[in-house]
């Protein structure tokens, strides 16, 4: 092969259209479309290079033009999520704080373990006009940039100095990118000079390469080790996180908990991983969970999970697993999560485990007391529930009554977004999800924001679901630039606005430390008392929607909600449903805790009793350091 004369940006296009993944047969483009937003730094560069590639026809790399940098990454990584992790989507952003508002971002694709690339464009490689326009100068080293604040957010970072730098970077990020185990963001720092300048490259940096995804398959001796431990298990609870979803190993969970009678537990990420009405169905676990899920975790004296973290909400800030007896068997592709509290770690894939427990545990099964017991209390619990959407509360309706309607009208062909505020406590406690696509709320990071960007790319990933975006008004404030993006390019979402004046989530956890609520409602500030506590700020953000080109539906109350539901679902454009809601209104106990300190030292009554509450709950904290069986 020859040499071909490229910049190094247009090198970067053509080797990124090239670029395919591949899991079980199935091959697909790895990065099928580019996000940008241009500036001085990459206008020049992977903006032309865009440009030529699109009409040329030279390589396949279709341009979406965002709103806002963070909000782009997000989209991105909703996009990644929606398939698996096997396909994402790159970001482009200008020098200085262009690059630097894909940050956040960055810091939610990995906490996420979602594969995302940022083309972070950086200064001169050359210094020669240094400083030069929005550059970071510290006396301590000339060649450290804003970019390198990407270094402990992303799983991989370069910067490519040189053209004679870039194939080693390329191939070093799709390696990142198409690992399970170690994938996250993944920055390209580029100097927008380096961007402009041409080189001379092999032909074969842009041939076609497939990056095979496998399946690690559990190591003999680690199998046999968890089988033996689920086998003496009296009382075992599966976990079930985000890896069960990701690998396609709901089939086999659902056979495994059908032929032992585990009851299984969702995490955030893995909800949906078993229909909320199957008989081992038990709900979320932890902080947000439900109480048949905690109660059987409490008790439980084998904890198998499968694909999950053990984040402080799932373990309740590690109170929920009480039972002094309690040992682990984790299986995650992640070597960090699988050695997780001292557990009986199965470095593998979900799926290929769940298919190799089957067998291997085919005799076992819990016993019929242990399954009509929890049987019992989930009845008892789905009647809770049933009550919590159908609450009657007024004159505002309650939020509980928001999602139950819409969970009662979504159909299977529908998902619900959601990331931060109240909205993913409730979700996870009442939302009855049938399928593993239904429910998709980033819980890693829980970044307000998050709603509308990451439903646009929920969208572009599976134009043939009806993408429903949950978002509170402060996080509606925060980041709502990407509803213009769904109107510019003919994507459909329908956007419900729930409004309650304020940050309803940290209001309740405010309230709960003896804080008072205090800076947590959209008010004027009250010249008398100098505080934020005057009348409620005359914020309209219908009117702010359709400023932005979306169909707007105001509506009050739950019945003309569910009437807005059903229009919004027969449009065909982007369309916003705004109802105000009471933040106060009641929501059942989850029956569990969340760690946030309480002040040790306060003038106040209301934080002397809640320190009080506090100290109670910390004795029930545990290490999870016992010995594994075996």
């Amino acid at each position: 092969m020859g040499t071909i004369r490229l910049t190094v940006a247009q090198a970067t296009v053509r080797f990124l259209a090239n670029q395919y993944s591949e899991r079980d047969g199935i091959e697909q483009r790895l990065i099928p479309g580019t996000f940008g937003i241009f500036g001085h730094g990459n206008v020049a560069g992977v903006g032309q290079a865009l440009l030529q590639a699109a009409r040329t026809g030279e390589a396949d790399m279709p341009y979406y033009l965002a709103r806002n940098e963070q909000g782009m990454v997000h989209a991105a990584a909703g996009f990644a999520k929606t398939r698996d992790r096997l396909q994402t989507l790159a970001c482009t952003a200008s020098i200085g704080p262009g690059s630097a508002n894909m940050l956040t971002g960055a810091a939610l694709a990995t906490t996420n373990r979602l594969p995302v690339l940022l083309l972070a464009s950086d200064i001169f490689a050359t210094r020669v006009g240094s400083p030069v326009l929005q550059e970071l100068e510290l006396p301590s080293g000339y060649d450290i940039s804003v970019n390198d604040a990407f270094r402990p957010l992303s799983r991989f970072f370069d910067r490519v100095w040189r053209p004679e730098q870039l194939p080693q970077a390329l191939l070093g990020a799709m390696r990142v990118l198409t690992d399970p185990a170690e994938t996250g963001a993944v920055t390209l720092a580029l100097p927008q000079d380096v961007q402009a300048e041409g080189f001379d490259w092999p032909e074969e940096l842009f041939s076609k390469r497939v990056w095979h995804v496998g399946r690690p398959v559990p190591e003999p001796a680690a199998l046999a080790r968890a089988v033996a431990a689920i086998k003496a298990a009296e009382r075992p609870l599966i976990v079930a996180g985000g890896g069960v979803i990701y690998s396609h190993g709901a089939d086999a969970l659902r056979r495994l908990a059908e032929a032992t009678g585990i009851p299984v537990a969702d995490t955030q990420a893995g909800k949906g991983a078993i229909a909320w009405n199957h008989p081992q169905a038990v709900g979320g676990v932890g902080s947000t969970g439900s109480p048949v899920a905690n109660a059987l975790a409490r008790e439980a004296d084998l904890v198998i999970g499968i694909g999950t973290r053990h984040s402080d909400f799932t373990t309740a800030s590690r109170t929920a697993f009480a039972n002094p007896d309690v040992t682990f068997v984790n299986v995650n592709v992640a070597g960090l999560d699988a050695v997780k509290h001292s557990g009986i770690a199965v470095q593998a894939d979900a799926r290929e485990t769940l298919e190799a427990l089957i067998p291997a545990l085919e005799g076992y099964r819990v016993a019929e007391s242990l399954i009509d017991s929890y049987s019992e209390h989930l009845g008892r619990w789905n009647t809770v529930v049933d009550e919590a959407f159908h609450l009657g509360h007024g004159p505002l309706p309650a939020q509980t009554e928001v999602l139950g309607a819409l969970n009662e009208s979504i159909g299977e062909n529908g998902t619900v977004v959601q990331a931060a505020g109240s909205m993913p406590g409730d979700l996870q406690m009442l939302w009855r999800a049938a399928n593993p696509q239904q429910y998709h709320v980033e819980y890693a990071f829980s970044c307000m924001g998050y709603e509308i960007a990451g439903a646009l790319g929920i969208k572009m990933a599976a134009p043939e679901r009806e993408v429903y975006s949950l978002v509170g008004d402060g996080s509606y404030l925060m980041l709502a630039q990407e509803l213009l993006t769904a109107i510019s390019e003919n994507i459909k979402l329908i956007v419900v606005i729930v409004q309650n004046h304020g940050f309803a989530s940290i209001g309740a956890l405010s309230e709960s430390l003896g804080s008072q609520r205090f800076g947590t409602s959209y008010r004027f500030r009250d010249a008398e008392s100098g505080q934020l506590d005057g009348d409620k700020l005359p914020v309209d953000l219908a009117l702010n929607a359709e400023s932005l080109g979306a169909d707007v539906i105001r509506v009050n109350g739950i019945s003309e909600f569910r009437k807005a539901l059903d229009t919004a679902r027969a449009a065909t454009r982007t369309t916003v449903i705004h109802i105000e809601t009471d933040p106060i209104a009641p929501v059942p106990s989850s029956e569990s805790w969340w760690d946030v300190p309480v002040s040790e030292v306060s003038e106040l009554d209301s934080t002397r009793e809640a320190f009080a509450v506090y100290t109670d709950h910390k004795k029930d904290q545990r290490p999870y350091l016992t010995p594994p069986r075996g």
